[in-house]
């Protein structure tokens, strides 16, 4: 498996942010050719020491890498990246990553 974590920073409206996310990102994310699993945080995203800086985080799970990469450059990952600038704004990182049980 591999997985894309998806890290949003604070935007400027977190309520407008909420809205747009889950009324329009998210079914245009769920689209995404090879797309296995799709999780965000609930409530806060905090670190031990407190506030994160974070207002969400998405984690999409896909078979491999080649997935990943063969997702985003699909016409559908490519709408869902191109959304970003939409609603994003405070900022947005992007992880890949192979993973595997510990």
């Amino acid at each position: 498996m591999a997985s894309l974590v998806v890290l949003y920073k604070t935007p400027k409206d977190t309520a407008a942010f909420d809205k747009y996310y889950v009324d329009t990102h998210v079914p245009l994310a769920k689209k995404i050719p090879g797309l296995r699993k799709y999780e965000i945080s609930k409530g806060t995203v905090a670190t031990p020491g407190g506030p994160s800086g974070l207002h969400l985080v998405a984690l999409l799970q896909f078979d491999s890498m080649a997935a990943i990469q063969q997702a985003l450059t699909s016409p559908e990952g490519q709408a869902a990246a191109g959304d970003l600038a939409n609603f994003a704004s405070g900022g947005v990182d992007l992880l890949m990553f192979d993973t595997r049980e510990a």
